[in-house]
């Protein structure tokens, strides 16, 4: 007879097959966080360790945040160097991929839809791809600007659309009507088995029967199951949303458009709706205006050319962005860790600066990973051969449960990511080499 659970007793499931995590314990979120057109030049950097780390002025917004944050310096995707323009940068940057050129549309599958495609079922949503900016159709230096508005991709040839409108993200998440397709299984070709009775022996139609009846039997006990709610393992800690859903249409302020879609990527945390988001802020070549700031004589795209005091002010509303995530995640307490503790937020451009230079990429990434990043740290592979950023995304799906062989080029996981010793990195390394998976395509598809 089954226990329910109890804070003192292990929970059933709770020794795990080698590489998952216990049922007990909160699972780890991931969060890709984009801003196009890179950030000022002399002001994107980090240096030092733990509470004394020092961060340049772009990153200033992240000072509360330096002891849960690891900078990485020098990581660049080979591919995106071919093109040298904002499309042939953008539209691979969680791939690794080669882009087709010529107005054709062909990249990789991104990092945020593999591990989507192999742990999405677990939630509600599988992934939550959301924008402030709406995609541009037309065409760039011989590279689609599609390239340029969307770094979630489904599959190759596949942009994932994208949400700008907060409404529909918010009903996305938490929206319960019934709709045509969710009505049940047995309801829905209730006709066509009647009609199928008709013409079968009596013995099959009693077989038939009983074949219904056991459909239905578990229908109802999923959907009791559901309404109930399950007693053993992690609950998260919210069962509903404590936000009132946005109004209909894009908000005409910027600062209000950022803000609410920042609130339903923790919403979609905090209620295990869904494990995976991207948020893109805005495009690369941007066209947004930043009335807010005093900054609006420019478009994003021109600013980000100059080194200016304006430039500057909106690479820091930007990075308040992610710093107003990382707040709200480390204020929801789960179990021993805060919701940011069990969350990895990535925070990247395609670009280090507005001059296109690719040769190493922006990368910030703030949380815990369920306790397996060690935060407070600068990371350097510029002047390192192996310095793929796809190996940053490899080291991300580790701590998600999700280890391929490959994915796009990197072959192995960057180490230094590791929470744990020198001796439990080697051990991970070995198991990496060792591991039956078949390998991945070179680019992920």
């Amino acid at each position: 007879m089954a226990l329910p659970w109890m804070e003192s007793l292990t929970v059933w499931g709770d020794t795990p097959p080698a590489g998952k995590r216990p049922a007990s314990e909160a699972p780890v979120r991931m969060a890709v966080l984009f801003s196009g057109n890179g950030f000022h030049s002399k002001e994107w950097w980090a240096r030092g360790e733990g509470a004394q780390m020092e961060l340049g002025q772009v990153l200033a917004p992240l000072n509360d945040f330096r002891q849960k944050t690891v900078f990485v310096r020098g990581l660049y995707n080979a591919e995106a160097l071919k093109g040298n323009i904002h499309s042939s940068q953008t539209g691979n940057l969680l791939s690794g991929a080669p882009l087709a050129s010529g107005g054709e549309i062909r990249s990789g599958t991104s990092l945020d839809q593999f591990v989507a495609q192999a742990q999405g079922r677990t939630t509600k949503v599988p992934s939550l791809v959301l924008g402030c900016e709406k995609s541009n159709p037309s065409v760039h230096k011989n590279y689609s600007m599609l390239y340029s508005s969307h770094i979630s991709w489904t599959s190759p040839t596949t942009p994932t659309p994208l949400e700008i409108y907060p409404a529909l993200a918010f009903d996305r998440l938490f929206k319960d009507s019934n709709e045509k397709g969710d009505r049940s299984v047995l309801d829905a070709v209730l006709s066509d088995a009647q009609s199928l009775r008709r013409q079968i022996s009596l013995n099959d139609r009693r077989k038939l029967d009983e074949y219904l009846d056991s459909v239905r039997d578990v229908e109802q006990r999923i959907d009791h199951a559901g309404k109930k709610g399950e007693l053993q393992g992690w609950r998260p800690t919210l069962s509903k949303p404590d936000m009132a859903r946005p109004a209909d249409g894009i908000p005409q302020d910027i600062a209000e458009h950022m803000k609410l879609m920042c609130d339903i990527l923790v919403l979609g945390f905090q209620t295990d709706t869904t494990r995976i988001t991207t948020l893109k802020l805005n495009n690369d070549h941007s066209s947004l205006r930043f009335p807010n700031l005093g900054v609006d004589y420019m478009i994003h795209h021109l600013l980000s050319h100059s080194d200016s005091a304006d430039w500057l002010k909106v690479n820091q509303f930007f990075v308040k962005q992610l710093a107003y995530i990382a707040r709200k995640l480390d204020a929801v307490q789960e179990g021993e860790r805060t919701l940011l503790d069990n969350t990895m937020l990535l925070y990247c451009s395609s670009m280090l600066n507005g001059n296109h230079d690719a040769n190493q990429l922006p990368v910030v990434l703030v949380g815990g990973g369920g306790g397996r990043i060690r935060g407070g740290r600068v990371l350097d592979y510029k002047e390192k051969p192996n310095r793929q950023m796809c190996r940053l995304f490899l080291s991300m799906m580790d701590k998600m449960d999700v280890r391929p062989g490959s994915f796009g080029d990197g072959r192995q996981p960057l180490d230094e990511l590791s929470a744990g010793s020198a001796g439990s990195v080697r051990a991970r390394r070995e198991r990496w080499d060792r591991r039956g998976f078949p390998a991945l395509s070179r680019w992920g598809d």
